[in-house]
């Protein structure tokens, strides 16, 4: 009965507790995916912005010294930080011109970590880190 007595609490806690937890999402050093020698500077169009985790996203249209146009892909912080630091969803309405500073992926696609976003009105702001490795 003493044994009962020990088990079934737990068996009730890991019920209760288990069915509710998900497991971590994989999470990346800036160094893994960045390369902290490739600064670039970015001044394009929102085409999108998407407030998810773990990390927010913003994607603008550059347009080369040809004409072309390619759409980047750029990494910020996470949503919640960057709502404490002063971003507000109503901030990057698609079609808003920004210049973006940030580091370029190792692999040399069209993305970038950010480091922080000029825009129109000439307010800038941090875009947040990838965390370890990140330049200050």
């Amino acid at each position: 009965m003493t044994i009962r007595r020990a088990i079934l609490p737990t068996l009730l806690m890991v019920a209760l507790l288990g069915p509710g937890r998900t497991a971590p999402s994989a999470h990346h050093s800036f160094a893994a995916e960045f390369d902290i020698n490739k600064p670039v500077t970015l001044k394009g169009t929102v085409t999108t912005m998407k407030w998810i985790n773990p990390h927010a996203w913003l994607y603008i249209d550059v347009k080369d010294a040809d004409g072309k146009v390619t759409n980047w892909a750029c990494e910020f912080g996470l949503p919640q930080a960057l709502y404490r630091r002063g971003w507000r969803p109503k901030d990057l309405p698609v079609g808003t011109e920004v210049t973006l500073t940030g580091w370029r992926a190792k692999d040399n696609s069209p993305t970038a970590n950010a480091n922080s976003v000029t825009l129109p009105d000439g307010r800038r702001l941090f875009a947040g880190s990838s965390g370890t490795g990140a330049p200050q």
